[in-house]
């Protein structure tokens, strides 16, 4: 009972870390951000930028964000040893081809892993590219525990994050929250 206790509050408090992580508070100290059913969302206004994703990608190469600056990103953190990880694979990539036209980018971060085992479980599954983080130091920069995967944030076109999301992904549920922010127009001065 102790147990289920504790675990219950752990979850809160990652709840609430993400919740602050993603957004900032009005004048009032009031949040401006919804959480509909473990998906939380900012209203524009209310987004904090996204901390330095840097690192070294699964293929080999470096990576940094900040080359995605004008696009939305959708950063999906997995490991090959998830299940749900493997479920979702395909809703991740269906969503990344039926918007990449629209300017919005995919990157994987794969926590917890081997390199070998990461490279198979890629393998044929996504044409998107991957981060290797098996310390998952990008996971913890954005407050998602490594044991929480798989989680998708989304960042607008300004590297701000408008989205989390802490759970497996459908196409039909995540292809309408990217599309809505690669509809959204840059605050003037942006870019």
């Amino acid at each position: 009972m102790l147990a289920r206790r504790t675990l219950a509050a752990t979850l809160a408090a990652v709840t609430a870390t993400v919740a602050l992580v993603a957004c900032s508070s009005d004048d009032s100290g009031e949040s401006r951000c919804a959480n509909n059913g473990g998906i939380i969302e900012c209203a524009p206004d209310q987004r904090s930028a996204a901390p330095k994703i840097v690192g070294d990608l699964l293929t080999g190469g470096r990576y940094d964000i900040s080359q995605a600056r004008g696009q939305v990103v959708v950063l999906n953190f997995w490991g090959s040893w998830c299940a749900p990880c493997r479920a979702e694979a395909d809703d991740l990539e269906a969503t990344y081809q039926a918007t990449k036209a629209a300017g919005v980018t995919f990157l994987g971060i794969n926590v917890q892993d081997s390199k070998d085992k990461a490279l198979a479980f890629e393998e044929g599954r996504v044409s998107y590219p991957s981060l290797f983080d098996p310390g998952s130091r990008l996971a913890l920069a954005l407050d998602i525990p490594p044991n929480a995967v798989p989680a998708t944030v989304v960042l607008d076109r300004e590297g701000r994050i408008t989205t989390v999301i802490r759970a497996a992904v459908k196409q039909d549920g995540l292809q309408p929250i990217v599309e809505r922010i690669a509809a959204e127009q840059p605050a003037s001065g942006s870019r």
